[in-house]
């Protein structure tokens, strides 16, 4: 029994002894680095915001407690700074991305340009699972989703590449809603000063916290929430979804299809390749970060609902994402094709 006693004793220090190891393998590596966090959108965007937020905190959690700097890659709906991930930035921990949740949706759809596979990335986590809206001016005479079927509307989007487009297209081609999209706008926040200027009156974007700023346009009376695009309710807002509004099983797989990208959140992600075991330290750091309660009073100062997901996680719903049957995807797609 003594003997038994002294190998399981031996094989704790081992062990233990391993773990030091490897933890001064990543502080060793991340001692007096500065880690890039490159971002898909311009500076200011929600993606923006998490991602400046989230740096401010995740080094202390890393060994080697490495600095950060927050590189902003606009463009092509977050499809440039996620080309830029996948082939271009270094494989060894030392970049990191915040880009689209649509990520998958591009990947599927065959958006041009697209030179990722979402399945390959380094999954670290996400630091909220949102809804999608539709929100309509409310002097544009909208009082229920129902509406729309009888009553044109017309909604400012951006292109290809991202959901505020995607999904009134959609919802356009596939349900028969009578709506108008005019496309080209830089950002959200672009549509939302031309709903302001009375150039379009409505659009479809994240719907955010409680407490955060599309609560604000309902309180204001300057929008109204139509309906979610997920399956589940939103709890602060008493809406449809638009799972109420489908006609058939085909169009419910069409918008579950849609769907299951915004179940990403805001993805935090390390190009494929990272060493394993830096991978595993990246990930449970981005853990230890989500419990910070200084992160947390950051998040809550903003606005933000810090919902966390893990970095295993996220992986497993891009897999299951890139797992949608083909001819679900091609319906998807042809319908999103024509505006």
């Amino acid at each position: 029994m003594r003997a038994i006693g002294r190998a399981i004793l031996l094989a704790l220090l081992l062990l233990g002894a391993a773990t030091m190891a490897r933890a001064e393998d990543i502080a060793g590596f991340y001692r007096g680095k500065q880690i890039r966090l490159v971002v898909g959108t311009a500076a200011g965007q929600d993606y923006d915001i998490w991602a400046r937020l989230i740096a401010r905190h995740l080094g202390r959690h890393i060994a080697g407690n490495p600095g950060f700097v927050v590189e902003n890659m606009p463009g092509g709906g977050h499809i440039i700074a996620t080309n830029y991930l996948f082939n271009i930035a270094a494989k060894d921990g030392s970049v990191l991305g915040m880009v689209t949740r649509n990520i998958t949706d591009d990947a599927i759809l065959n958006v041009p340009n697209v030179r990722f596979e979402p399945q390959k990335f380094t999954w670290l986590g996400s630091p909220e699972i949102n809804h999608r809206g539709l929100f309509v001016a409310s002097r544009a005479g909208v009082e229920k989703a129902e509406d729309l079927f009888r009553q044109e509307v017309v909604l400012g989007a951006t292109g290809a590449g991202q959901a505020v487009t995607t999904a009134p297209i959609l919802l356009k081609n596939v349900l028969g809603m009578k709506l108008k999209i005019v496309l080209g706008y830089g950002a959200p926040q672009d549509v939302v000063l031309a709903i302001e200027r009375g150039e379009v009156a409505g659009l479809v974007d994240s719907v955010g916290a409680a407490n955060g700023a599309r609560r604000q346009w309902i309180r204001s009376g300057l929008m109204r929430l139509l309906f979610t695009m997920e399956q589940g309710k939103l709890g602060w807002a008493e809406v449809p979804t638009v799972f109420d509004l489908v006609k058939n099983d085909e169009q419910r797989q069409i918008f579950a299809f849609l769907a299951s990208s915004m179940e990403l959140g805001r993805p935090l992600l390390a190009p494929p390749g990272v060493p394993a075991e830096r991978a595993q330290a990246l990930r449970r750091a981005f853990d230890a970060t989500m419990r910070d309660p200084a992160f947390l009073k950051d998040a809550d100062s903003l606005g933000f609902e810090v919902t966390p997901q893990t970095g295993e996680e996220i992986e497993r719903r891009t897999k299951e994402a890139m797992a949608t049957p083909r001819e679900i995807a091609d319906k998807a797609e042809r319908a999103a094709a024509q505006n």
